[in-house]
């Protein structure tokens, strides 16, 4: 799924280390990045924003209920 506009990174960390299976980024170049790493987080996410935010992001989660948390975050407005 894509994630756009994360205004609140802090709470997307939130509800990333909230989720119960495994949650993955993949990159443009089709890499998967473990989120809930906290290493991987720092990594991965200082390379994709500068300004504060995350204008798009392709998140792989594998259990239902976390996939049911990243779109209440989404429809939320990523805030």
């Amino acid at each position: 799924m894509k994630i756009k506009n994360i205004k609140d990174v802090d709470k997307f960390f939130q509800v990333i280390d909230s989720c119960k299976g495994k949650v993955e980024l993949v990159s443009d170049e089709g890499d998967r990045l473990n989120l809930k790493s906290k290493l991987s987080q720092y990594i991965s996410l200082a390379k994709v924003f500068s300004d504060g935010s995350i204008s798009e992001l392709e998140v792989i989660a594998y259990e239902p209920e976390d996939v049911d948390k990243l779109l209440k975050f989404m429809v939320n407005g990523g805030e």
